[in-house]
C-alpha cells in the first residue's frame, strides 16, 4: 500500500512516533509542589497571605492596577458583572459562541443576555453586531478573546464609550495574549478569567479579576471576599481595602452571600507558574507557528490567528483552524476530521462551542420561581433569539476545527502531525470517491 493512501482507506498512518511530553500540561515542577506543600503544612489553605502576593504579582505582570483571585473563573465573572452594576431588569451583550460561564451569571443577577454574532475570521464578538443591540437597560458588553485571539478592542471600546456602557473581558482563553502591545485583561473596564487545570495559565482551580478602576476593585472585594473588607474580628485584623462609603456599612458580610475565596494551594502554584509563563507561552507559540508554517499554501485549511502588529495569541489555548470545504470539492468537515484522526493525530475535533442563544436556559428557565422565564421576569424587553438569528455562530461548526495544542516545540512530531493534515488535504478526492471503512 502506498504511503499516500489514507489510513482511513487502509493505508499506513502518517504519525508514527510517540507524542512524549508534547501535550503535557500543566507543567508541574518540584518548586510548584514545594510551594503547595508549604501551604498545606501551615494549614493556610483558607488564608489570604499567599493569595495577596499572587494578586500583586499578577497585576504587575498583566499591567493593571488591581487583581483579585477567585475560587474559579465563573465567580470572577459573576463578581465583575455585579461590580459593573448589572441587576434585575438589565441586559448584557455577549457573543453566542462561548462557554456558558461568560454570561450565565447575569441571569442570577436578574438580567437578560442579548446575544451577538461572531466574526467568522476572529471567532470573537462581531463589532458590527453590537451597537444596534444596546438599549436603555444595557449595562455591560462581555467580550471573549476566543481561543486566544484578541477581540477588536479599539472598535468595541469606542462603541461602549459612545453609549456609556462598560466592557467586561473574558480572558479565560487568552492569558498573556497581546493586542497592539497590551495584554488582554487590561483593555476593557474590568476582566475575569479562569485558571482551571486545562487553561493556558493553569493553577489547579481558580480565577482572577483585573481592573484599573478602584471602585470596581472594591465592589469585587465586597461581593464575596468578606474577610477583606475591614471588619475586625478575633480571626481577622481590621485591614480595610474598602474606601467607598456606599460599601462600608456592609463590611464583614459578603454582598449577596457569596464566598469567592481561592484555596491558597492554588495561589501558591500560581506564583510559581508566573515565573515561567512567558517562556512557556513563547515555546507554545513557536510550536504552533511551526505547525502552521508546514501547512502554508495547502488548500482547505487556514490558521486561526491574529495578524495585527504587536499582537499575539498568548499560550494559544484551544487552537482552531478554518476549514474550507469549497477548496476540497465539498468534502464534509466530519469526513476530514475522521481521516486526520485515522492518521494517528490526537486533539482534532469538529468546531467550537455550541451557540448559547439556542439553549433552553436562555428561553424558558425560571431561576427565581416567578412563573415566567428569568430572561423576562424583571420587565426586560424580550431579546431571546431563535434559529437563524445569528448565522455565523450557528454554522461555525462546519467551518472550524480544533487542531493539536502543542505545549512544547518538538519539530519531529510537529512535522509528522502537519504531514498527516497535508496528506488528507492533498488526497481528499479519495475520500469523496470511496466509502468510509
Amino acid at each position: 500500500m502506498e504511503t499516500s493512501t489514507l489510513a482511513l482507506l487502509g493505508g499506513p498512518k502518517a504519525v508514527t512516533i510517540a507524542s512524549g511530553d508534547a501535550f503535557t500540561w500543566p507543567i508541574v515542577t518540584a518548586e510548584d509542589e514545594e510551594a503547595i506543600i508549604q501551604v498545606v503544612r501551615r494549614g493556610a489553605m483558607s488564608g489570604t497571605d499567599v493569595t495577596k502576593k499572587f494578586e500583586q504579582e499578577w497585576a504587575a505582570w498583566n499591567g493593571c492596577s488591581y487583581a483579585v483571585a477567585y475560587c474559579n473563573g465563573t465567580s470572577s465573572l459573576h463578581a465583575a458583572m455585579w461590580a459593573c452594576g448589572v441587576g434585575a431588569g438589565d441586559e448584557i451583550i455577549c457573543p453566542s459562541m462561548t462557554y456558558w460561564a461568560s454570561c450565565t451569571s447575569a441571569l442570577s443577577l436578574g438580567a437578560a443576555v442579548n446575544f451577538a454574532d461572531i466574526d467568522p475570521q476572529t471567532l470573537c464578538i462581531d463589532p458590527d453586531d453590537i451597537e444596534h443591540r444596546i438599549g436603555p437597560r444595557t449595562k455591560l458588553i462581555v467580550v471573549v478573546h476566543y481561543a486566544g485571539h484578541p477581540c477588536d478592542m479599539d472598535r468595541i471600546m469606542a462603541i461602549a464609550r459612545r453609549h456609556g456602557v462598560k466592557v467586561l473581558e473574558d480572558v479565560s482563553h487568552a492569558h498573556g495574549s497581546l493586542y497592539k502591545g497590551r495584554k488582554c485583561g487590561t483593555l476593557g473596564d474590568i476582566a475575569g478569567m479562569s485558571m482551571m487545570a486545562g487553561k493556558g495559565f493553569a493553577i489547579g482551580e481558580g480565577g482572577m479579576m483585573t481592573t484599573d478602576d478602584r471602585l470596581l476593585y472594591e465592589r469585587c472585594l465586597a461581593f464575596g471576599h468578606y474577610e477583606r473588607t475591614g471588619v475586625a474580628t478575633r480571626w481577622n485584623a481590621a485591614e480595610s481595602n474598602i474606601t467607598d462609603p456606599g460599601l462600608l456599612p456592609y463590611a464583614g458580610i459578603a454582598m449577596g452571600g457569596f464566598k469567592h475565596r481561592i484555596n491558597q494551594t492554588c495561589s501558591a502554584m500560581g506564583r510559581v507558574q508566573l515565573k515561567s509563563v512567558d517562556a512557556r507561552s513563547a515555546a507554545i507559540r513557536a510550536a504552533m507557528d511551526r505547525f502552521w508554517a508546514a501547512l502554508d499554501g495547502v488548500p482547505g485549511l487556514r490558521p486561526h490567528r491574529i495578524a495585527t502588529p504587536d499582537s499575539h495569541m498568548g499560550p494559544w489555548y484551544f487552537p482552531q483552524g478554518h476549514y474550507r470545504s469549497e477548496e476540497l470539492h465539498g468534502l464534509p468537515i466530519e469526513r476530514f476530521v475522521a481521516a486526520v484522526a485515522a492518521e494517528g493525530v490526537s486533539g482534532v475535533a469538529i468546531g467550537a462551542n455550541h451557540p448559547l442563544h439556542l439553549h433552553n436556559l436562555f428561553h424558558t428557565a425560571d431561576l427565581f420561581a416567578m412563573g415566567r422565564p428569568t430572561m423576562l421576569s424583571f420587565g426586560q424587553r424580550d431579546v431571546r433569539q431563535g434559529p437563524g438569528s445569528l448565522p455565523v455562530a450557528e454554522t461555525v461548526k462546519q467551518r472550524t476545527l480544533s487542531v493539536p495544542w502543542f505545549k512544547h516545540d518538538r519539530p519531529e512530531l510537529i512535522g509528522q502531525v502537519a504531514a498527516a493534515f497535508r496528506k488528507v488535504l492533498e488526497n481528499h478526492q479519495a475520500l469523496l470517491a470511496q466509502p468510509v471503512r
